[in-house]
């Protein structure tokens, strides 16, 4: 039996998995739902994910967000991530996400490359959602 990758999803990656199911968010977020995909995160990135989803531009029905969080008690749960050290980010609330790949799977999936610079990435992985698919179905 071999063990599903572990990755981190930026908040664009799984809100546009709800609102595109079949683009490559939606296929990453169907490898989650079979669990042949875990993802690794800590409260803060659940918390935006959260506040994200609930926001009335996206129409998410509460049933709908609450579903995908639910998602997340079968997932791996970072305990505290350590600072990242590289800074300033384009975005300082993306460094979450960063500390947390480095803490877990070294890989971090977003939709917007542009806000993880290649000089502000360390040891993590940054890669789109169709670049990552295309890997994982090569294996």
């Amino acid at each position: 039996m071999t063990t599903a990758p572990v990755v981190v999803l930026d908040t664009n990656v799984v809100v546009a998995a709800q609102l595109s199911p079949y683009g490559a968010p939606g296929r990453i977020w169907d490898l989650v739902n079979a669990r042949q995909l875990r993802l690794a995160y800590d409260d803060r990135i659940l918390m935006e994910y959260a506040a994200v989803l609930a926001r009335p531009k996206f129409k998410f029905p509460a049933s709908k967000v609450s579903y995908v969080l639910s998602v997340f008690s079968f997932q791996e749960r970072v305990g505290a991530a350590t600072p990242w050290p590289i800074q300033p980010l384009p975005d300082p609330d993306d460094a979450m996400f960063l500390e947390v790949a480095a803490a877990s799977s070294r890989l971090l999936i977003s939709g917007n490359l542009r806000h993880y610079p290649e000089a502000f990435r360390g040891t993590v992985r940054v890669i789109s959602p169709a670049d990552w698919l295309g890997g994982y179905f090569e294996r």
